[in-house]
């Protein structure tokens, strides 16, 4: 080969190596300071014919014009310059592709140097490209060039609460102050304190991640209070913080203290009936500390054994049902205020009365006189409200007229519901319902009415005790022993004026020392009639037939000394003393003797006092304060507040 081709077969090789390294770089290769090594370029071979793998086609370049030095030619003292154009014979694909490399003129006659030199350059057969490494859409953030390694998975930064044995010494530290309400009493205190000792001083309601499951459900049913007619505020929430571990104790027993409150709120702890009068003496079944802890811990629900404590009874649960309609449809309208001042009767002049016939929907007045239409609407609002119905204007007249009446509705209610707590939780299968201000008497077997009768209860000054008892016989042909109280008012007197007053009237006197007792004998004009139902109780009280049965005719049957009154007695005794003992049969006793008949099973009576009565169609019917207990209970839960 002549020197000439030698040295443009050269000056090709090295220009297609150049074009190729440019190539490579302008697809992506890394930076050199990446401290990545590229790979080795192999030698590059010239090929005539052979064909690269699509994938390494090369992209399209422009055309290089190149320029050759020749040897002179002989007698030529210039060199000869040989000029040609490189070009791809391919688009390129992704890869290096040759260049078409026409024959040299030593191999092609006829060729002219003048013409572009084409060259057909091999591809460069580079290794697989590095996934890591290759052209993204979008700039890709560099990458280090040493082995990445991953760091080890972090812990969860999970914030576990002290409990158990942890909050041991914390729980017999802050007890005490925990177990610091005002309504609970020294008993209950201690009670909670031995419970917790029981348990090795472990809270009870906190577990590692703050309340447990069963405290919430606890605590969901105190917020409740307030459907049951109790009031939320004495039951405020413990608030504590989760890394403080006295805290934590703290709130522990007194969600425990909360709970027992609560428990005995609901079977009537709020008030003591017995100091708002000494004729409401039910007996309340109030339940221990020990008992409501033991209960509710053993529990998954310990919520709903909280609320389980509220009356069960079909009356309550109506009245908690009317409670929330009532409050759901809240009446925000305007009342007239009216300002204090004296007392107002009939015929005193007072500016406050035009306030007053406005306030009770009266028409307008020229004169400001408290005269009789305006004397009869306050002692109808009164009757109402649940006052006494003197048509006087009084301060708590006063009071009443600035409530909404929606409002003065909830309080009459709630103060209801109160009433039902007196009561035990199992009134009996069968048992007597007497409701004093209704005047009726009614047998409930197995939850139906079997029996109802009127009654005559004791007048206002004599009035009928408020309690529950066991009925356990019946005396045929009673005799009557005066009570005292009419002993030392009508019967002593009248002895003391004449000695023969009680014999004069039928009565038997009995004297033993200093005691004194007059007992009627049975007959037809005995006061107890010719039946009496005993239920043994300190107030000497019982049900009984009377001669006097006409005034079962009459709407208001205040009449009696304390006792309770029954229209058609014998049909009672048919419900009490079962099927042995007939109408026809006790019948057969009257006027043979004094006889006494035990019931076979010992029957609940309760004499309750009921003025606020949902009926099964969600009726509200209200019966008259004949004594006022209503109004006591209902202000002393509203001084409580």
């Amino acid at each position: 080969m002549r020197r000439r081709h030698w040295a443009s077969f050269a000056s090709a090789s090295v220009l297609a190596m150049a074009l190729g390294t440019g190539y490579a770089l302008a697809q992506g290769t890394p930076e050199p300071e990446l401290g990545i090594a590229l790979p080795e370029q192999p030698a590059l071979l010239i090929l005539n014919g052979d064909k690269p793998p699509e994938s390494l086609t090369p992209p399209v370049l422009p055309e290089v014009v190149v320029t050759i030095e020749t040897a002179p030619k002989a007698g030529n003292a210039e060199r000869e310059m040989v000029t040609g154009t490189v070009a791809p014979s391919v688009q390129p694909q992704g890869g290096l592709a040759p260049l078409e490399v026409p024959p040299t003129p030593a191999t092609t006659p006829g060729v002219d140097l003048d013409e572009p030199v084409v060259l057909d350059i091999p591809a460069i057969d580079l290794p697989p490209s590095d996934p890591a490494l290759a052209p993204a859409a979008r700039p890709a953030p560099l990458r280090s060039a040493e082995p990445v390694i991953a760091p080890p998975d972090l812990p969860k930064a999970v914030v576990e609460l002290p409990a158990g044995p942890a909050l041991a010494a914390e729980i017999t530290e802050r007890a005490a102050e925990a177990l610091a309400l005002p309504r609970l009493a020294e008993r209950e205190r201690s009670e909670i304190l031995a419970a917790y000792q029981a348990f090795e001083n472990r809270p009870f309601w906190i577990d590692g991640k703050g309340w447990s499951a069963a405290a919430k459900l606890l605590v969901a049913q105190l917020s409740r209070a307030g459907e049951d007619g109790l009031r939320p505020t004495d039951y405020p929430l413990p608030v504590f913080e989760a890394s403080d571990k006295g805290s934590l104790a703290e709130a522990d027993v007194r969600l425990s203290a909360l709970a027992v409150l609560y428990a005995r709120d609901a079977r009537g702890a709020r008030i003591d009936p017995r100091r708002l009068s000494k004729l409401l003496t039910p007996t309340l079944y109030l339940p221990s500390a020990t008992e409501v802890l033991s209960e509710i811990a053993a529990v998954p629900d310990p919520g709903k054994v909280l609320a389980a404590y509220n009356p069960p009874h079909e009356g309550y649960r109506r009245l908690k049902a009317k409670l929330a309609e009532l409050r759901h449809h809240q009446d925000d309208t305007p009342m007239v205020r009216i300002p204090a001042g004296p007392p107002l009767k009939l015929g005193m002049r007072d500016e406050r009365v035009h306030l007053i016939r406005a306030r009770l929907g009266l028409g307008p007045s020229d004169e400001a006189v408290f005269d009789r239409s305006t004397a009869t609407a306050v002692a109808e609002f009164q009757k109402q409200a649940g006052l006494r119905a003197n048509g006087i204007l009084s301060a708590q007249t006063i009071a009443a007229l600035g409530t909404p009446a929606t409002n003065r509705a909830q309080q009459d209610i709630v103060a209801q519901m109160e009433r039902w707590r007196w009561l035990p939780a199992d009134l009996g299968q069968t048992h007597i319902m007497v409701n004093v201000p209704e005047f009726q008497m009614r047998v409930i077997r197995d939850g139906k009415v079997v029996h109802h009768a009127r009654t005559i209860v004791g007048k206002p000054e004599s009035a009928t005790p408020i309690f529950s008892h066991r009925m356990d016989h019946v005396v045929v042909n009673p005799s009557w022993f005066v009570p005292p109280s009419i002993l030392k008012k009508e019967f002593l007197p009248g002895l003391a004026a004449d000695p023969d007053y009680a014999a004069k009237r039928g009565y038997v006197v009995t004297r033993r020392g200093n005691n004194i007792s007059v007992r009627q004998p049975p007959g037809e004009r005995n006061a107890l009639g010719w039946i009496k139902f005993m239920f043994p109780n300190d107030h000497a009280v019982y049900l009984h037939d009377t001669p006097n049965r006409r005034l079962f005719a009459t709407d208001r049957r205040a009449y009696s000394h304390g006792c309770v009154r029954v229209d058609n007695p014998f049909l009672l005794a048919d419900q009490v003393l079962g099927p042995e003992w007939t109408t026809e049969r006790l019948k057969r006793l009257i006027g043979s003797g004094e006889r006494t008949i035990r019931l076979p099973q010992p029957l609940q009576i309760h004499l309750v006092y009921n003025t606020h009565v949902v009926q099964p169609d969600g009726k509200l019917v209200t019966f008259d304060d004949i004594y006022g207990f209503h109004r006591m209970v209902r202000q002393a839960l509203e001084q409580r507040g």
